[in-house]
This record gives structure tokens, sequence and C-alpha cells, in this order.
């Protein structure tokens, strides 16, 4: 009879000791994301930054004793292929779900993922989203379920204009982008910023082509030669943004470029010498920065895949998911989401913070161009090129900061 107490306490004592290791668990995220076609080499890049991040955080314990882990659900680049993904994910467990490339599947993604958290309560999902950049997504589409961890397009295009427009040799611009929604949104910007910062600059083309389908734009350029541009606006990232560069570069176009994309897969390689002083990017960061920043995440991408890191929107994904999950001590998608309204963290590019208004990362930006290393300003290259990216500008957060339309429902904190 003795022995029955003895062996409850221990039972008690095993269950105490046990507990706070029981909570620890392996945080999958669905990385929804084109892993084959045209654009798939991007979306392997992004899956192999979020993978790397995540090793750094699960052995530095950014999130506690949770582990982080990003598993690839191939959308080939669709909308209706990404909801057909999301469902797999879900019905898998998956509570939280990773995309950027394509603000139409963003948009698709958001109106699923609402409908099911309204018909799912405890069940609930969250959306981290590193590169879908229409402005609607945080405006009039904006989700308690989405967080955007880039600047969006309006955003990028203020910082864009405000450097051009100190270019008094400026005066005749073509805009030419992919034909869905964050190319009209490109497109629209451009033309009102410009007029407002720049009436004396002369818009001489506008062209949207279809996404991912033309295989040759030369036709495209001998447009933008024929108007006598001074530069050339584009949205367009990918293949799509690699061969218009490559066209542009085989009839001798010497506009310049100013782009949203150009430091990802492919157009570095495209561009080579040719794009030298003449093509821009406008982004969250650049490792040729004021004090390199990242540089080691750069030099450990390069060494464990022989690729370039550049989307730095992951590691802002990873550390502050990370840190919401160690601040409520919870891996539950409603605890984790308010704990990230309104957070402010380090990141590469300095001190960012997700606005609690409409899930806006708010964030400096950088200006940059293709320049020649010179193991100074321009110490790291991208593919092997011999050529990387100088910073010319880095724009403070307030200036590329936009107002909201947000107008958002909160679910009941849990």
């Amino acid at each position: 009879m003795k022995i029955r107490p003895l062996i409850l306490a221990l039972s008690a004592a095993t269950v105490m000791t046990a507990a706070p290791a029981a909570f620890a668990e392996n945080v999958r995220v669905a990385l929804i994301e084109t892993m084959s076609g045209a654009f798939a080499p991007i979306g392997q890049n992004q899956l192999r930054s979020y993978q790397m991040l995540a090793e750094t955080a699960n052995k530095q314990k950014w999130a506690g004793n949770n582990t982080l882990e990003f598993v690839p659900f191939d959308n080939k680049g669709s909308p209706q292929e990404s909801l057909t993904q999301l469902k797999a994910a879900i019905d898998q467990g998956y509570r939280y779900i990773a995309q950027g490339n394509s603000s139409a599947v963003a948009m698709a993604l958001i109106d699923a993922i609402n409908k099911h958290n309204e018909r799912n309560p405890g069940k609930e999902v969250v959306f981290f989203n590193h590169s879908a950049i229409d402005p609607d997504l945080t405006n009039s589409k904006c989700s308690f379920w989405h967080f955007r961890f880039d600047a969006n397009s309006d955003m990028k295009m203020e910082a864009l204009t405000a450097e051009m427009m100190k270019n008094k040799a400026l005066k005749k611009v073509y805009i030419i982008g992919q034909n869905y929604s964050h190319g009209h949104q490109v497109t629209r910007a451009a033309k009102e910023m410009l007029k407002r910062k720049r009436p004396d600059v002369q818009i001489v083309g506008d062209d949207l082509h279809p996404i991912a389908q033309v295989k040759d734009f030369s036709p495209y350029v001998a447009k933008i030669k024929a108007s006598g541009a001074d530069a050339v606006i584009t949205g367009n990232w990918g293949a799509d943004l690699a061969l218009l560069i490559k066209a542009a570069k085989d009839a001798g176009l010497t506009a310049n470029f100013y782009t949203y994309y150009a430091s990802t897969t492919g157009v570095p390689t495209a561009m080579g010498a040719a794009g030298a002083d003449r093509v821009k990017y406008v982004g969250l960061w650049n490792v040729n920065n004021e004090t390199y920043a990242g540089r080691e995440i750069v030099e450990a991408f390069k060494k464990k895949y022989n690729d370039d890191y550049y989307i730095m929107q992951t590691y802002s994904v990873v550390s502050m998911f990370s840190q919401a999950i160690k601040a409520t001590n919870s891996t539950n998608p409603v605890k984790v989401a308010f704990a990230m309204e309104g957070m402010k963290t380090k990141s590469l590019n300095g001190e960012v913070e997700m606005r609690a208004s409409d899930h806006q990362m708010l964030q400096p930006l950088y200006i940059a161009t293709w320049s020649k290393t010179n193991n100074k300003d321009v110490r790291f290259d991208q593919e092997n090129t011999g050529y990387g990216w100088k910073t010319d500008v880095k724009v403070p957060t307030y200036i590329a900061s936009q107002p909201t339309s947000c107008q958002m429902k909160r679910p009941a904190k849990s």
C-alpha cells in the first residue's frame, strides 16, 4: 500500500519534467511555389534560402525548443494549381504557408485561406508572403491571415522614381511588363509618380506581354529602340526579365533599365558586361551594402549550393516567425499572428516593422547599379560573372512607406 503513493509521485514528477519538452514542435511551413517550368530556378532558390535559414534558426534556437521546416509544394506557376496544393497542405496538417512568385497566386491563396479559416475555427492557416507585391494585397484585399514581408510595388516605385528624378538628362521613358496584376500595378504607379515628380518626362511606350510565354523579346526591344527611350521601367521577373535583357543586349539598346528584379536567378548571366552601369534595381537589400550586413549568409549559401542568396525576405520571415513563437510560447497560428502585428526586429537591411493595420512590412530600400567587382564597394558578384551590385542609395523607411486603405477584420484572441 505504501508503494502506490510513491509510484504516483514518481509519475507526477516525470510528467512535470517532460512537460517543457512536450511543447517542442517541428513546425512545418508549406512553400507553395513554382518548382518546375520556366520560373523554377527562382522557386528552387527560395526553397534553399528558407531551408538554410531554418537550419540556422534551429541550431541557435530562435524559436526556443521548436524547430522550423520548409517543404516545397509545386504550384507550376498557376493560381488554380496553387489552390490544389493549398488543400493538399491543409489536409496534411500544415498551418503555415509561404508564397511570393505572382500576385495573382497570392490573391487566390488569400481568398481561399480566408474562407477556410472562417469555416474551420481551431484549424486556422497563416500566409507568409515573401514577394507578391501588388498593393491591393494589403489594401482592398488585406487579411488578418496574410503578412507581406516585401515592399509593395508602389513603395518600390516611390523610391525608384525619387532616384530617377535626379537624372536631369532623362527625357523619355518606356514601360514594359507582364500582363497580370503586378504588371498593371507597376505601369500605373510609374505613370502616376513620374507625372507628379517629373512632368517634363515623356512616356513613349507602354507594353504588357503574356507572362512566361514570350521566348523572343526582340520585337519589343525594336519598339523600345525606335521610341528613342532614355530609360526602360519594368516589373518583369524570372525568365521574362532575363530574356528581355538578353534581347536588349543583342540589339545594342543603350537605354538604362530600372527594374525590380534584376538580381534574381538568370538575369545577371543574361546581362553580363553589357549591363554594366546601365541596369539598376530597387529592392530590400544588397550584400554590397554599407557594412556588408548578411555577407556570412551569402558566403555560406554559395558554399552549400553554389548559388547566390538574394531573397532577403526569407531571413525576415524566419526571424519574425521564430520571434513570435518564442514570445507566445506557442505555435498556434492565431496567437502567432497577433504577436506578429506591430512587431519590430532587426533584419539584414536594418530595423523592420510589421505594420499592424495592414500587415505590410515597413523597411528601408536599396537602389543599386550593376557594376564590375572592385574589392571595394562591389566585393560580391552574382552568378560568377565578375559583376555585382553597387549601392547607389539606401532609401529610409519613411520615404518608401505608403498609406493603407485596409479595413481589417480580426478574430477573437484565443
